[in-house]
């Protein structure tokens, strides 16, 4: 089966995509600038850069998976043709990503009140254990790097490039996503040559881990075309 790279959100870590890797045996979670390495990426294209470097180490095809921030990245390296990418699957994610200017406020005065404040917009319904994991993921990857990201995905805008785009391409989003509503995905789609989207009824931005069962089957039909 082709190899999947999954890249993760702003302020999320590599476990988000737990339910994925263990479904897809050919699949990897990439590294992001600040997170294992020291030196933090200010910016998506910056981001781009590192997972290029790194999809060019490996030297083999994948389709790119990438969440929220992570599905800004693919989109920017699916613009530049990247090598080694075939296709994108991008999950609550868009081709413009602004953060409310109140919640990059509360990030830079506040960050454990920024982190309970976004914990609850990642899901459409969790229990209160959910939601402590999520405070801890931003926690573990620490305020300095969860601003940077924040930060790029405010920053981030491919509405103009998005007919350079030439690769297949699934959104799948949340129907009760209210961080990128469906709308987001469904912009895509009307956008890119053949993208299609898959809008996951009761599911809220972490689509791909409060819906894994309908989330892989949406990937695996995906995917088929490339194997």
């Amino acid at each position: 089966m082709t190899a999947l790279a999954f890249i993760p959100g702003a302020g999320c870590t590599d476990d988000i995509f737990a339910a994925q890797q263990a479904a897809f045996e050919n699949s990897f979670v990439v590294d992001l600038p600040g997170r294992r390495a020291p030196a933090g990426a200010a910016s998506i294209a910056a981001f781009a850069d590192a997972v290029s470097e790194e999809l060019s180490a490996r030297a083999t095809p994948v389709v790119l998976c990438g969440f929220s921030m992570g599905g800004a990245v693919a989109l920017e390296l699916a613009a530049r043709s990247a090598p080694y990418v075939q296709g994108i699957v991008a999950f609550g994610s868009g081709a413009r990503l602004r953060v409310a200017p109140a919640l990059l406020e509360q990030l830079d005065a506040d960050f454990d009140g920024a982190a309970k404040t976004i914990a609850p917009l990642l899901y459409a319904d969790a229990p209160e254990a959910v939601l402590a994991h999520a405070v801890a993921m931003m926690s573990a990857i620490g305020p300095v790097q969860c601003r940077r990201e924040f930060r790029a995905c405010d920053a981030f805008d491919i509405r103009e490039r998005l007919g350079e785009v030439r690769l297949p391409l699934l959104a799948i989003t949340g129907e009760r996503d209210v961080m990128t509503p469906p709308k987001y995905a469904e912009f895509l789609a009307d956008r890119i040559p053949g993208a299609v989207t898959r809008i996951i009824a009761g599911a809220g931005h972490m689509v791909m881990a409060e819906r894994p069962g309908e989330t892989n089957d949406a990937i695996r039909a995906f995917v088929t075309q490339f194997d």
